[in-house]
């Protein structure tokens, strides 16, 4: 955009004003995208709650049968109860102004409640898990850690092997107050590595809506992360297992 600058009549010259709409466009771009990525995965679990719901009220099924399409109707609503829930934990940690209170809790005390939550779904895809280490303190937002964690147990839960383990250890390393979540999972290829963290990104997406994963467990961990300054890294060998770590600033 250019506007003339004159002098006795003339033009003399112009200013010039360039302005820069990358970030703009960059933020357009993701939020169109994210938008047709939610309204996909809200539309599948409807779609089968609704077809299921129908099938019943019209009486097509055997009596028998009810209690079947009645867990399959449960199944799909948990399911979207859970992206429902992540997508509005992922909005809370975008708002750059939010303001959340903080305080000090022991990062152990938070896995064994996690790993507490979370031993029913372990022991019926056979798995174990272990919390190893002692009080490690750490400065945050509770619940949002606690999300995070349980995001990554639950995900080694989910992508183990029969008698597979997943192992929480809390610690303070020089670097911080870390927790390292290691399963001997099925691993993630290292072609998908760098983009698990993705919304929505799913390495087998077959094998997550067999689990019934939403796809935004990882980025969730990611925004936490960026939300506490911390550091997430991962490491992983396909067939073999994972490990993922964060390390909170002192």
């Amino acid at each position: 955009m250019a506007n003339p600058v004159f002098r006795d009549g003339e033009v003399e010259g112009a200013v010039v004003v360039i302005l820069d709409i990358t970030e703009r466009e960059e933020r357009e771009n993701l939020r169109r995208e994210f938008t047709a990525n939610v309204s996909h995965e809200l539309k599948t679990p409807l779609t089968s709650i609704s077809g299921f719901a129908e099938i019943i009220q019209n009486g097509i099924v055997k009596p028998q049968d009810i209690p079947r399409f009645a867990g399959n109707i449960y199944v799909e609503s948990q399911r979207l109860i859970s992206l429902v829930d992540d997508i509005l934990n992922l909005s809370r940690l975008d708002e750059e102004d939010v303001q959340l209170e903080r305080e000090d809790f022991d990062l152990a005390a938070l896995a064994r409640d996690v790993a507490d939550r979370l031993k029913d779904s372990a022991k019926k895809n056979g798995v174990v898990i272990s919390v190893q280490g002692n009080k490690t303190m750490v400065n945050g937002v509770k619940s949002i850690v606690d999300e995070m964690v349980y995001n990554l147990v639950d995900n080694g839960v989910k992508y183990n092997k029969k008698n597979g383990r997943v192992t929480v250890t809390a610690e303070t390393l020089p670097e911080g107050p870390t927790i390292t979540v290691t399963d001997t999972g099925i691993g993630i290829p290292q072609g998908d590595v760098d983009r698990v963290f993705e919304r929505f990104y799913r390495v087998d997406k077959s094998h997550s809506k067999e689990i019934g994963g939403t796809g935004l467990g990882l980025s969730i961990v990611k925004h936490g992360a960026a939300f506490h300054n911390a550091k997430v890294s991962l490491e992983s060998v396909e067939g073999k297992g994972t490990t993922v770590r964060l390390t909170f600033p002192n």
